[in-house]
């Protein structure tokens, strides 16, 4: 408390001055006593902030991309693996039965019995995956969606 003078009655010295807050900064790094700047300088400041925005995202893409591609590839790796092993497999156990079917009959029809076999194997898995593709949509139009409503986004942003 100090008195009329300005003068605290109880330590006999002036009262020291109240600190004035400093300013607060903005997002685009200007002070709170930059206000008057003119629309051009406004617009300007939004583009250079959407820019590095976007660039920002980007890179973040491209980084999350990678490390996800160095992943796929190997696991990509190993099923071509499994594969290469799954063929073996299956010309040895083609062998199998068309050794196991010469006990009964000649060899040769044992061999064409199986690959008989394998044939209609094979068109029953064409003929399903001809049916899984012709249900497959490549138009992505979840992204399109969203990608429509970021650009109506950015241009509300503009005006």
């Amino acid at each position: 408390m100090t008195g009329p003078s300005g003068v605290d009655p109880m330590l006999g010295t002036p009262a020291a001055e109240p600190v004035p807050p400093a300013p607060a900064a903005t997002t685009s790094g200007a002070t709170a006593s930059n206000d008057n700047r003119s629309l051009g300088e406004i617009v300007g400041d939004l583009s250079h902030d959407l820019t590095t925005l976007v660039k920002q995202e980007l890179e973040l893409a491209r980084t999350e991309l990678k490390a996800e591609a160095t992943k796929a590839g190997k696991g990509a790796g190993m099923l071509g693996g499994a594969g290469v092993a799954g063929l073996l497999t299956l010309i040895l156990a083609s062998f199998a039965l068309s050794y196991l079917l010469d006990n009964w009959m000649p060899v040769e029809l044992a061999f064409l019995i199986t690959t008989l076999l394998w044939a209609a194997v094979a068109a029953v898995l064409a003929a399903r995956g001809r049916t899984e593709l012709k249900k497959s949509n490549p138009q992505l139009p979840e992204t399109q969606q969203t990608l429509k409503e970021d650009a109506a986004w950015a241009r509300a942003q503009k005006s």
